[in-house]
């Protein structure tokens, strides 16, 4: 439901529009050193001041009530949120007769009775993202192992150079477009993951597809390994340490790191909130009209999602390193 791991395990909670978002964390471990600042950095990494990003600013300042005491992890468990002070509710209160195509409007509206947050997507929105952030920092501040992200593709575009014209040119069409994001993992240690049902890869993709606009995860060569023959496939073995020749598998072997860098691909879909007009159901009316979506939308969402999926991974890779650790042989 709203959690996530066992040893490294998050809460989070909230809405878009109510008065804070936040995450409870258990498991730090104690004399960890919380850097608050590396925490405000990935967060302002979530919502940069770039083309094709939400207008809508918010100063995200972390506020932590328990577990750290003089910038030290106590065991407690901690607690960290964030205020939402840049909402602007009246522009979905259209939505409650006519649901956004591509948004969970419909679906929570069936789910829950009616009794959802419907607010800039209330608990289905982008905005608790920034929890995931959170969590993700935190976690990167006990584990030994490098983290990083990159764009590889926007829409049809490979050239990340030519980015800010490609999004005007889609933002002036009133459209968005998806992107592919690479998260890679170094240093991580041959053996961390727990079989059958916490493999390193299917919590990965498990995390993965809990983040909103989600579409597609690969680990290593993915889907276009499809053309390739068992030979070519295969990580060939070209030391007793068990270095390979490739790294098809992208790090992963039998649910467990292998030693090689862990990678990732995952699929962002188009914002589903565009200001080009869309013919679609309206419950009042009973029939099919326009809607105009109002406030404030990524062109493309895949431009700032690189440090949420980053810092997702740190999660996983957090929980499942605290569980090897507990469970090497004595």
């Amino acid at each position: 439901m709203n959690q996530f791991g066992s040893l490294y395990r998050i809460t989070l909670y909230g809405e878009s529009h109510q008065q804070a978002i936040g995450v409870v964390i258990d498991g730090v471990p104690p004399g960890t050193v919380i850097d608050r600042a590396m925490i405000a950095e990935d967060l302002k990494r979530r919502n940069p001041p770039l083309i094709g990003t939400t207008p809508r600013k918010e100063p995200d300042e972390v506020i932590i009530t328990s577990g750290v005491v003089n910038g030290i992890a106590t065991g407690s468990p901690i607690h960290a949120m964030i205020e939402n002070k840049n909402v602007r509710s009246q522009d979905y209160d259209h939505l409650k007769a006519q649901p956004r195509p591509g948004h969970a409007d419909f679906v929570a509206n069936k789910k829950y009775g009616g009794f959802h947050d419907p607010r800039g997507g209330g608990r289905f929105s982008g905005r608790l993202t920034a929890p995931l952030v959170m969590a993700g920092s935190i976690a990167k501040m006990f584990l030994p192992y490098t983290f990083s992200h990159r764009l590889v593709q926007v829409g049809a575009l490979t050239d990340m150079d030519q980015l800010d014209d490609y999004l005007s040119e889609i933002a002036a069409a009133g459209e968005s477009v998806g992107g592919i994001i690479e998260v890679r993992i170094d240093d991580v240690p041959i053996g961390i993951g727990e079989p059958m049902f916490q493999k390193l890869d299917a919590q990965l993709a498990a995390m993965m597809f809990s983040i909103p606009a989600v579409k597609g995860v690969e680990i290593g060569t993915g889907f276009s390994g499809i053309t390739m023959t068992g030979s070519d496939f295969n990580d060939r073995f070209v030391s007793e340490t068990g270095q390979t020749a490739s790294n098809h598998a992208g790090g992963v072997t039998g649910g467990l790191s292998n030693g090689n860098p862990i990678l990732i691909n995952v699929f962002v879909k188009p914002t589903s909130s565009i200001a080009k007009p869309q013919e679609t159901y309206a419950y009042d009316t009973a029939s099919i009209r326009t809607l105009a979506v109002k406030g404030r939308h990524d062109v493309c969402i895949a431009r700032r999602a690189g440090i949420v999926l980053e810092n997702a991974a740190a999660i996983v890779l957090a929980d499942l390193t605290l569980h090897h650790r507990a469970s090497k042989p004595l």
